[in-house]
């Protein structure tokens, strides 16, 4: 087993909330600087610059997640993570599907660029990427975990695209293995206020918008830096560990 210090909640410039700054060469530079072994990348419904974070960390030691953060339809973000871009790209074309047909008028929601590993622009994503799919969060939840991947409601205590906000409660109905905390709240009181989220286990993430926002205190100890032996130390198999510090 090896112990790897995560941030699982990053986003890059195809985000248009995310800063100018969030190119793949730099997100590695600052995660590797702050001793962050393993990222993921998440952006709002959309994948088309993970590969290019990928390549930019392939020869640093960084491995890099493959993910994305979808907004359901209940205005939910559910964070989805791969181990093989294969899985990703059938759930981006889900995700596309599901997507309503409107263009992104920059101005008000900021630019989404797609770039490649040296943070050189490719082209302007021109689909509207800050809105809600057609997906229900049971439906995107369960369609994640088929294709093999984790999926993780994100930023459960916050008002805005929050679990606990938006539907009222975690649906103990459905095998969720983790949920996440904002750096809003602290762990001991995330569990005062939300009693219910001491049956998972709790990352707590930078939800990465600018290179200032790393975290970086979600500890696994596994046998590899892959989506699957992060559930299993969630559950704590086989000497498996996970905890937040």
């Amino acid at each position: 087993m090896n112990d790897y210090l995560a941030e699982l909640h990053v986003h890059t410039v195809l985000s248009p909330c995310a800063g100018v700054e969030m190119i793949p060469p730099l997100i590695v530079d600052e995660a590797l600087r702050r001793g962050i072994q393993v990222i993921a990348i998440t952006d709002h419904n959309a994948t088309a610059n993970v590969e290019a974070v990928q390549k930019a960390g392939w020869d640093s030691g960084l491995v890099v997640i493959a993910g994305m953060e979808v907004q359901t339809k209940e205005e939910v973000h559910l964070l989805c993570l791969f181990d093989e871009l294969e899985q990703l790209e059938a759930w981006q074309k889900l995700v596309k599907e599901s997507l309503p047909a409107k263009e992104n008028n920059a101005e008000f929601f900021g630019e989404q660029f797609v770039v490649d590993e040296t943070g050189e622009f490719i082209r302007n994503e021109t689909q509207l990427l800050i809105t809600s799919t057609t997906l229900s969060f049971d439906e995107a939840f369960m369609k994640v975990l088929e294709l093999e991947g984790l999926p993780i409601p994100a930023h459960v205590d916050r008002e805005a695209f929050g679990l606990f906000a938006n539907l009222g409660f975690i649906p103990n109905y459905l095998p969720i293995e983790a949920v996440e905390i904002s750096t809003r709240i602290t762990l001991t009181n995330a569990y005062k206020k939300f009693p219910s989220i001491k049956d998972y286990a709790v990352i707590r993430s930078g939800d990465v918008h600018y290179l200032c926002d790393f975290l970086g205190v979600n500890h696994f100890h596994i046998a590899q830096p892959t989506v699957k032996e992060m559930k299993l130390a969630f559950r704590g198999v086989d000497g498996r560990k996970f905890f937040v510090n």
